[in-house]
């Protein structure tokens, strides 16, 4: 896992933008995201929210910087003025970079991001990092650092659907990943449905 305060350091000293990608992160594990200069994360993945919602963070610093180029009427400083188009006054805040809201996957991802807060995101990693680590055990390898893990399990993916288990294959690992829905009884039926299987090369 990339060390995020070094990255931004090393990026501050060559007058670099630092744009992050948070999807795979945002929801359980912990950083100073605002540390980077923008930050995106999609809302279906650790953020719980239905498909179509996503988030986006701006810097002051950057926000005069960056101009949207497919600013709409929800990105005018006067909304209600921003109907009937130009001339279009872009907002003063990071709203200038967004877009009509989907409403009904809002409606959704409001009471996740509520649950998220309310837990707190160092509960929420530890939690689902002990169920990762709780799986690896299992499997004979080595603690590690993430929710997700990957490893080389020949037949991996075949047993798990067979156990009822969903998970992904990705260049020739399997990949599983736990959040808030996962338990340990959930670990316990993956350990079991691939003990058979020698572990191999396994990364985070």
């Amino acid at each position: 896992m990339a060390e995020f305060d070094q990255l931004v350091e090393v990026a501050r000293d060559a007058g670099a933008l630092v744009v992050v990608d948070a999807s795979q992160a945002a929801g359980w594990l912990p950083r100073e995201w605002t540390r980077a200069d923008v930050v995106v994360a999609s809302a279906y993945k650790w953020l719980m929210a239905p498909r179509g919602a996503a988030f986006g963070y701006f810097a002051p610093s950057v926000r005069e910087r960056l101009r949207p180029v497919q600013a709409g009427w929800f990105a005018g400083e006067d909304v209600e003025s921003s109907y009937y188009g130009p001339p279009l006054r872009l907002a003063a805040d990071a709203r200038r970079f967004d877009v009509s809201p989907a409403w009904f996957c809002f409606v959704g991802a409001a009471p996740a991001l509520d649950l998220l807060a309310d837990l707190g995101v160092d509960r929420v990693h530890d939690h689902d990092v002990g169920l990762a680590n709780r799986f690896r055990e299992g499997l004979g390898l080595p603690a590690g650092d993430s929710a997700i893990v990957s490893a080389e399990l020949p037949g991996g993916d075949e047993r798990l659907t067979a156990a009822g288990i969903r998970a992904g294959l990705r260049n020739g690992l399997v990949r599983v990943s736990f959040h808030l829905y996962s338990t340990e009884d959930d670990v316990d039926r993956a350990v079991e449905a691939l003990r058979p299987v020698s572990a191999g090369r396994s990364s985070r």
